[in-house]
């Protein structure tokens, strides 16, 4: 088994991206499947060119999507991505979509074809936190998500694929007072445990847990 696994550049105000900072620390083999890093910039639809890529070169049999998520305290595996660009801010090429479909012939969302149950489970046994998110957000975080499924239902069936939000790192809440922050060696710690969930559970049905939000 391969897994590819991108993580992102830095952008906006900051100098680091704890994103592909952890990405590039995993080791090169988890439960017998290979790894393989990429990094990925944090730019609308030159990212899914280089993801396409990837998947074109290295012929994964799953791909998983690293990227930050600011104010987050836990590990998140994202259930869905919708067919919609909406920046907030522009991305490193400052290109700034706002009501962008993604594409125009895709489905209105993707539903991730990881077991994001057991991946929450497995980080939760790590002794780190972690939970099921259900919006990867508008910018290039559910740009990326949205395109690796949109290839992986179109173009490369029999791949999965989906995507996993992490915390700033300490160093970025410095002037971010009450921010949720993590070190970088219990990201990496978590993105492993989601790994050999992902190994454990291929073919299998993901866990029927209660991970459902009322908000």
């Amino acid at each position: 088994m391969k897994i590819l696994v991108t993580g992102f550049d830095p952008f906006g105000s900051d100098t680091i991206n704890p994103a592909i900072e952890a990405v590039k620390r995993l080791p090169k083999e988890i439960h017998g499947a290979e790894i393989v890093p990429l990094e990925i910039p944090t730019v609308f639809n030159k990212s899914a060119d280089k993801v396409k890529a990837a998947i074109e070169a290295e012929d994964p049999d799953y791909i998983l999507n690293i990227g930050q998520a600011g104010g987050r305290f836990g590990l998140t595996p994202e259930r869905v991505a919708i067919n919609m660009d909406d920046a907030r801010i522009p991305d490193n090429e400052e290109q700034q979509p706002i009501d962008v479909p993604i594409q125009a012939e895709g489905a209105p969302a993707y539903f991730s074809q990881l077991p994001i149950k057991a991946m929450v489970n497995y980080i939760r046994k790590a002794d780190l936190p972690a939970s099921v998110s259900n919006t990867a957000g508008t910018f290039v975080c559910n740009h990326i998500m949205y395109q690796t499924l949109y290839l992986t239902n179109t173009q490369f069936p029999g791949k999965r694929a989906g995507f996993m939000h992490i915390p700033f790192l300490p160093s970025q809440v410095v002037e971010r007072p009450g921010t949720p922050s993590m070190a970088l060696d219990d990201i990496v710690k978590g993105i492993v445990a989601a790994l050999e969930a992902i190994v454990d559970f291929d073919g299998k049905n993901d866990l029927t847990t209660v991970e459902g939000k009322t908000e």
